[in-house]
């Protein structure tokens, strides 16, 4: 087939040739640069294997309850999936906390203790809450406050942090074991998707400076008061049909190559698009598939990057055992739980989703064994749940969930740009200088789009400025 025989993909609108860009990846990495770069006037094509946007930030039907795959949550400082949920008119259905303020149950000693701020400057914002703080020793706080002042000083993007563990640090600063667990892997791995001895220095660094060292609000929650599919797939497509994107579902990539012209094919079944821009927007192995020879220096590294699983546990009660909106748990293996049931559409009984990061141990745990286990756990924290009939337990597997975090994961992590003109990296796993989150997805589209608006010479005043946002 020649190169004039191909779709282009702007002939939609009637449209061909120069402008034309080809965006690889429905989620919020692949949803977030084809909006940025159809505002900068492109034609604009996403395509995506799955029948649904979103990508690992989905919803789904589970007879009348609408289910999210997992529990996800966003800090206030993560300003680009903040602009993102703007973008997509969603911001007003996931609202943030007003102050930061984790509830956190210890199972073995039956104490509740709370993670919160107040409006004083940072240090002083977290002072008062962990001078109270009843999960640790006045010792262990007096510590914790230390370390916390040492972390300040760190500079998270130092490549020599990257090779080291957070693990090892945390211990040469003073940190018990009690501490690690009550406090640092009690934030870290939520964040991190690992546990301090499995994560890179500078990743950690990255985030507690970011999260809690930085401004006095940066960690107030927010997240989804509705399914994540309305907002990562019923708003967002909606936003990209605004824009003027044409969107393939169901649409898998076989192969990108370059033409003799020196533009694009991209390949599907039965189909080619023909493109100046393609921006490649899906996870490292497949990214790795796909990538034309020569356009990594060492395009194998990308296999070097691990993943890491993420088990969500589903309870549907007959009636309410929990009156926080979530909680977190120390001294058990419930990591977080989160009240989903009017997100859900029940209207009888309460739907608490559990969120387990770090779940190696457990992913694969047939159902059985974790209701089981998780049960009585709940019991345990929750009294109200003794006696409470249980509807309905099933669990959400996500096997490669996330990167891992590992120690010297930064130097495996490419850039947006190639070596090849018009091909762009995007993804939570390259190099955003964040972990695996809603925020690194959406930060790779803009710094993807970025990179191409400025090899089309395009105007880019509309984007959101992540250099300016970190």
């Amino acid at each position: 087939m020649s190169d004039d025989d191909m779709r282009s993909a702007g002939e939609a609108d009637g449209h061909a040739g120069r402008g034309a860009a080809v965006v690889v990846g429905g989620g919020l990495a692949g949803i977030t640069a084809a909006l940025s770069l159809a505002d900068a006037g492109l034609r604009v094509t996403l395509l995506e294997g799955r029948p649904r946007l979103g990508g690992l930030a989905f919803s789904f039907k589970r007879g009348e309850l609408t289910v999210d795959n997992g529990q996800h949550v966003y800090l206030r400082c993560c300003t680009a999936y903040r602009w993102f949920l703007d973008r997509v008119d969603g911001a007003a259905l996931a609202p943030l906390q007003e102050r930061l303020d984790v509830p956190v149950l210890d199972a073995d000693r039956n104490r509740l203790g709370r993670l919160r701020r107040t409006a004083l400057p940072v240090p002083l914002h977290l002072a008062a809450s962990l001078a109270t703080y009843p999960h640790l020793s006045l010792a262990e706080r007096a510590n914790v406050g230390r370390a916390a002042l040492a972390l300040k000083g760190l500079d998270p993007a130092d490549p020599k942090l990257d090779g080291q563990d957070f693990g090892s640090w945390l211990a040469a600063h003073g940190q018990s074991a009690r501490a690690i667990e009550a406090l640092w892997d009690l934030v870290g791995v939520a964040t991190l998707n690992a546990v301090a001895g499995d994560s890179s220095l500078g990743l950690a660094a990255m985030v507690f400076k970011t999260g809690l060292l930085s401004e006095p609000g940066a960690a107030d929650i927010g997240w989804a008061r509705v399914p994540l599919g309305d907002l990562h797939d019923t708003l967002a497509r909606k936003a990209l049909d605004s824009a003027g994107v044409r969107t393939e579902l169901r649409t898998r990539v076989t192969s990108i190559s370059r033409t003799e012209n020196g533009g694009w094919k991209v390949e599907v079944p039965g189909e080619e698009f023909a493109a100046d821009t393609v921006v490649l927007a899906v996870p490292q192995h497949e990214t790795h598939d796909l990538l034309p020879d020569g356009v990594l220096d060492e395009p194998d590294r990308l296999l070097d990057i691990d993943t890491a699983p993420i088990l969500n546990i589903h309870v549907v009660y007959d009636r309410k055992v929990l009156k926080r909106p979530f909680f977190a748990a120390i001294g058990s293996p419930v990591q977080w739980v989160f009240d989903r049931t009017d997100a859900s559409g029940l209207t009888d009984g309460q739907y608490l989703a559990l969120s387990q990061s770090a779940a190696q141990d457990e992913i694969d745990a047939p159902v059985a064994a974790l209701r089981e286990r998780y049960l009585p756990e709940l019991e345990r924290l929750l009294p109200a749940a003794h006696g409470a009939e249980v509807r309905d337990f099933f669990v959400t597997r996500e096997r490669t969930a996330t990167f891992a975090p590992t120690p010297g994961v930064g130097r495996l992590r490419p850039g947006a740009r190639t070596k090849a003109p018009g091909l762009y990296l995007a993804g939570a796993w390259t190099a955003t200088g964040w972990p695996a989150t809603m925020e690194s997805a959406v930060r790779s589209g803009i710094s993807a789009a970025d990179a191409a608006l400025r090899a089309l010479d395009r105007p880019r005043d509309h984007l959101f400025d992540v250099e300016e946002a970190a």
